[in-house]
């Protein structure tokens, strides 16, 4: 198989071939099976890591290069890299699960289009579809032991930032791709539960023109001083208001939000460059459809939100992606006081969806779309 990589600055085409790409090196002294067994009994979330790391280098002359599964390890990088002083840095978030048929994927495709779309947008290198997918692939397979049994998945994370060692402001020459993962259990400790969110009257997450439909980490660090506040008032999230009239509703920290109405109508805030574009939230879209609810993706004031919870019209709230896949809202605080959502706990709407998407991911619901990418 050959990949065809182009240079965003000449146009060149750089060839990079099955040998060339991702060459494996086990690491010579992996996890034994019985401290990973203990390792992965509790694993909670982004704390444990598995043995190895996929990296791949990129540069104006030979595109991208030296591509290898490798021990994971700390990497070397020069005082004056770019990343470390413009935030050249993008990253994705996906799942592997153990399912009947061995070890799969949930729409990688997508995430690999993301990250195209994140690359072009912070003027970096875009890696093409199937080497995305490839080097997500070779680390499965690397570390195929430490994808948890039962409700525990293995998290992976494909990363890209600038390596050039240079402090003009421009985008850099040379970057590096990296993927490692990380076994993580259920989300939520003794099962699903209903969240607490917090309305940010102070901060907002994007705006018009800016980054909020890149998946890169400068978003998330503007988003940080705004969870602190949410936690400070007991809330589990922070919900952001949009930048320009700070009156509609567009996204949580981490998630997208959906809107359950009392006429089978499902309500979400509509992309359009401030939002990042969940893959969980299409899925969610989809799946919605074909369960016969009408699903608008429109403008949804906090106004709107607070009256249509007090009057009932709105049944349910919830938020997905990838950590937590569906989480209910059960009630919303702000400034000024709160309010709850239905019966404040999990709807009927909500945990049919959840369980009807899990079930796809994990193997046990037929999968009408072919969204299940099998590995192995």
């Amino acid at each position: 198989m050959d990949y065809a990589v182009s240079n965003r600055d000449t146009g060149k085409v750089h060839p990079m071939t099955d040998n060339q790409s991702f060459k494996l090196t086990k690491h010579p002294s992996p996890t034994s099976p019985e401290k990973r067994a203990a390792l992965m009994e509790n694993p909670g979330f982004g704390k444990i890591f598995s043995d190895h790391m996929v990296t791949m280098s990129w540069n104006a002359e030979q595109g991208w290069h030296n591509g290898e599964v490798k021990a994971r390890a700390p990497f070397a990088i020069d005082p004056a890299a770019a990343v470390l002083h413009y935030a050249q840095e993008i990253f994705e978030g996906m799942k592997a699960y153990r399912t009947k048929d061995g070890i799969a994927l949930f729409r990688p495709e997508e995430n690999a289009r993301r990250m195209a779309m994140s690359a072009e947008r912070m003027a970096m290198p875009a890696i093409p579809e199937k080497l995305f997918i490839e080097a997500v692939e070779a680390l499965v397979r690397a570390d195929a032991d430490w994808i948890p049994e039962g409700d525990g998945s293995l998290y992976i994370r494909p990363f890209m930032f600038s390596s050039e060692p240079f402090l003009g402001v421009r985008p850099a020459s040379d970057y590096i791709f990296c993927v490692i993962a990380s076994p993580v259990g259920a989300y939520f400790k003794g099962g699903y539960k209903a969240v607490t969110v917090w309305v940010s009257d102070d901060y907002t997450r994007a705006a018009p023109g800016g980054t909020g439909a890149a998946k890169c980490g400068g978003n998330y660090a503007a988003s940080l001083i705004a969870q602190a506040e949410a936690t400070r008032n007991g809330c589990d999230q922070v919900v952001f208001l949009d930048a320009v009239e700070h009156r509609w509703v567009e996204e949580l920290g981490g998630m997208n939000v959906f809107f359950v109405m009392d006429d089978n109508r499902l309500v979400t805030p509509p992309l359009g460059g401030t939002i990042l574009p969940g893959i969980t939230r299409a899925s969610i879209i989809k799946l919605a459809q074909e369960a016969g609810l009408t699903v608008e993706e429109k403008p949804y004031s906090f106004e709107e939100w607070r009256k249509d919870a007090e009057s009932g019209k709105l049944r349910e709230a919830f938020a997905c992606g990838t950590a937590a896949v569906v989480a209910g809202i059960g009630s919303v605080r702000f400034k000024d006081g709160s309010f709850s959502i239905g019966n404040s706990g999990d709807g009927e709407v909500t945990a049919r969806l959840r369980a009807n998407l899990v079930g796809i991911q994990r193997g046990s619901v037929d999968d009408a779309h072919g969204w299940v990418h099998v590995v192995r």
